[in-house]
């Protein structure tokens, strides 16, 4: 189901009339949009994905080569236990299609840095980064004269290693940066990518790594940002509570049917 203009306004927090503003804004909810907010909001980056729908990865029967996931995965299952943990982690992640992007401006004294404002079908937005994880579109972007690479019909956009584009504070993820086509690979490049709009920022940040009692203190260190130290008793805790609720996720078979390729005809 679409989440309307007046929901989104009330799940983005903000009154109506007023243009919320994010330190980050994903386009994309599949795996690499997902995975790049995921990080952004775990370290504490107010962070919105904008999904216009259906990952392409809904269309796989079956999820069998991620690691970890010896027997395989129904795919669609994945995607929603993916986007639970970003909306866990800190994401608010709203349906919509966002249709323009338009970034910093020329003026007489050089190139003006300002918010991106982004128009979706159903509601504004502002963001001071933006990472572009759609697929296969990328028209919104031709306002921000981001460089994209003609691949066959469609177009990709032209990054770095770590997915930052031609435009400061623009950056592209997963299949649009022209990554291979796997859910591994797009999870893990959403990271990096996700990474890389924390470390352009100005939060304080080492590692997103949560270590046993003493991993940093034991050797007279402060425990850096971003990182834990936690008793054993709270390790076990947490492990309690992660296994019960993965448990909850794989209870019932998940009813959702694959989607089927758009150019096949129902019969």
């Amino acid at each position: 189901m679409r989440i309307r203009l007046e929901s989104n306004r009330n799940r983005c927090g903000v009154a109506d009339g007023v243009t919320p503003m994010y330190d980050c804004i994903v386009v994309g909810g599949g795996v690499a949009g997902l995975s790049a907010g995921l990080y952004t909001a775990r370290a504490e980056l107010d962070t919105l994905v904008v999904s216009a729908g259906e990952s392409i990865l809904a269309r796989n029967a079956s999820l069998e080569n991620y690691p970890g996931l010896p027997a395989g995965f129904d795919a669609r299952r994945y995607l929603s236990i993916v986007r639970d943990q970003a909306e866990s982690a800190g994401c608010t992640v709203v349906d919509d299609r966002i249709e323009r992007v338009a970034g910093s401006v020329e003026s007489a004294s050089g190139p003006e840095v300002r918010p991106f404002k982004l128009a979706g079908a159903d509601g504004n937005y502002e963001a001071r980064r933006v990472v572009a994880a759609s697929w296969p579109d990328s028209e919104y972007l031709t306002e921000t004269d981001v460089e994209r690479i003609q691949r066959g019909n469609k177009h990709v956009v032209s990054v770095d290693r770590a997915g930052r584009t031609t435009v400061d504070g623009l950056y592209a993820a997963g299949r649009i940066a022209d990554t291979p086509h796997q859910a591994i690979v797009a999870a893990g490049h959403g990271a990096t990518v996700g990474l890389a709009v924390v470390q352009d920022s100005d939060t304080p940040f080492y590692h997103d790594w949560v270590a046993p009692r003493g991993y940093f203190t034991g050797r007279d260190r402060d425990v850096p940002p971003a990182c834990d130290e936690i008793e054993a008793d709270e390790r076990l805790a947490r492990d309690e509570r992660a296994r019960r609720r993965l448990a909850q996720k794989l209870e019932e078979p998940f009813a959702d049917e694959p989607t089927q390729h758009p150019r096949v005809v129902d019969e």
